[in-house]
């Protein structure tokens, strides 16, 4: 499983800022969900090979019990509860505050792991000495300059050192198991009747496995033989009995749930057409590298012009997608499930495949040959070499000079060459550029000597 790292704090400490540190904004996956806390903010980010969603949660005031901060702060309590660690922030500069020790008390009854983080640091009139926040009960403080990233890299190393190993969580997952399908969408276009469906009546349940707590339900079973795992987040979004009558969407739990997930099945009802959420469960499993089927619903009750109304509307809406294949179904009936069961398999297949280096440089060969890069100040671009750095999505790295410079219309035409030479037609494929000559040259192993 994806660890969640939740941060907790009063305003103004910091937060947002380690946020970004953390995952390198720009880079990074990015959630804003308007309504949740006033943009509650989600990203995915790296540390030495760990994968990992953060969450920026508002400035928490515990003891507020009306208007928005009331409700700012049931959101953050909802961030803990669903997160595996949280990093509590206070400002070295101001020093310890009532509300720090307010803040504390309440992590304290959560049970989970709480890393006491100090930030602001190098700020001026910061601190120099720590028993303050030795008070608060909650170990040893780690000391970090967010803005900098002073101190960030040993909080991650006691972080990660102290979760279980999720490599070892995934082989253990994976075991006997084929491929883990995430099932996505708005309320109400039929996700629920679909499992139904999916699961049929010739199905072999092996069991229903209440999963983290995040609360997402996996479902082994079989069918004709084959092995799956269905990660089921219906009723991803509910009416939230709080404030002002704000909608808990648990985002934490979605992006897990793509993060898992080997396919997404993107669930639209024929007749509500796409929602600006569903394109944005699309963008999120896109950026994920997850293979993606869409699944429009209720096909059934549509005439022939409305028919070719919302095939129009899924080639503009997904037009970032074109590789991802399309299947219209009545999950009522069961018609289209077969259908849905052999993209499923061959996307299972596709998006695992393994080229060799040899494979893959005879196709840059035969790519350059027909188009070759462009010229940048007088000079060519050259790529000289090609192999594959992973799958699921499967990733090829490219090792040339000048690749900064290779401008987005050739990485295109790359793609889509690369697409059709390996036959990886309706699987996300991601490329990576790195400026330098090809690491596996004897040429140069001997110039080294």
């Amino acid at each position: 499983m994806t660890a969640i790292i939740a941060l907790v704090g009063r305003p103004n400490v910091g937060k947002s800022t380690f946020f970004n540190r953390l995952t390198r904004t720009r880079e990074a996956l990015v959630a804003d969900f308007p309504g949740l806390t006033r943009d509650r903010h989600y990203g995915t980010a790296q540390f030495e090979g760990h994968q990992y969603l953060v969450v920026d949660t508002g400035g928490f005031e515990p003891e507020e019990r009306e208007g928005l901060v009331a409700a700012m702060a049931v959101q953050t309590r909802l961030a803990i509860t669903e997160a595996d660690a949280v990093c509590f922030l206070v400002d070295a500069k101001e020093g310890l505050s009532a509300q720090d020790a307010e803040i504390a008390e309440e992590l304290r009854r959560g049970g989970k792991p709480i890393y006491l983080v100090v930030n602001k640091m190098d700020a001026k009139g910061a601190v120099s000495e720590l028993p303050e926040f030795h008070r608060l009960g909650l170990g040893m403080p780690y000391t970090i300059s967010a803005a900098h990233g002073h101190g960030v890299e040993p909080l991650l190393e006691a972080i990660f050192s102290d979760l279980p190993n999720p490599e070892d969580e995934a082989a253990a997952a994976a075991a006997g198991k084929g491929p883990r399908i995430a099932m996505l969408g708005r309320p109400n276009v039929g996700k629920s009747t679909l499992v139904n469906a999916m699961l049929g009546e010739k199905r072999v349940l092996v069991f229903d496995e209440p999963g983290t707590t995040r609360d997402s339900i996996r479902i082994p079973y079989e069918r004709q033989g084959k092995p799956y795992v269905m990660i089921d987040t219906a009723g991803m979004r509910r009416r939230a009995r709080v404030g002002e009558g704000l909608e808990k969407l648990s985002v934490l739990k979605t992006l897990s749930a793509l993060r898992e997930a080997d396919v997404v099945l993107l669930v639209l009802d024929a007749r509500l057409g796409i929602a600006e959420q569903d394109s944005h469960l699309v963008g999120v499993a896109v950026e994920l590298g997850r293979p993606i089927v869409v699944v429009v619903n209720k096909w059934d009750g549509m005439n022939p012009e409305q028919r070719k109304a919302v095939k129009q509307e899924l080639e503009r809406r997904l037009n970032f997608i074109k590789y991802a294949p399309i299947y219209t179904i009545s999950a009522l009936h069961g018609t289209g499930v077969g259908d849905l069961y052999k993209s499923i398999d061959q996307l299972w297949i596709d998006s695992r495949r393994h080229f060799s280096t040899g494979e893959l440089n005879r196709a840059l060969a035969d790519v350059i040959e027909t188009h070759q890069p462009p010229m940048v100040g007088g000079r060519r671009i050259k790529l000289r070499y090609c192999h594959q750095g992973g799958e699921n999505p499967i990733t090829l790295v490219f090792h040339g000079n000048q690749v900064a410079r290779l401008p987005g219309t050739y990485k295109r035409y790359l793609e889509s060459a690369f697409r059709r030479a390996l036959h990886l037609e309706a699987v996300p494929l991601r490329l990576v550029f790195r400026q330098g000559e090809n690491p596996y040259d004897p040429q140069l192993k001997k110039g080294k000597h």
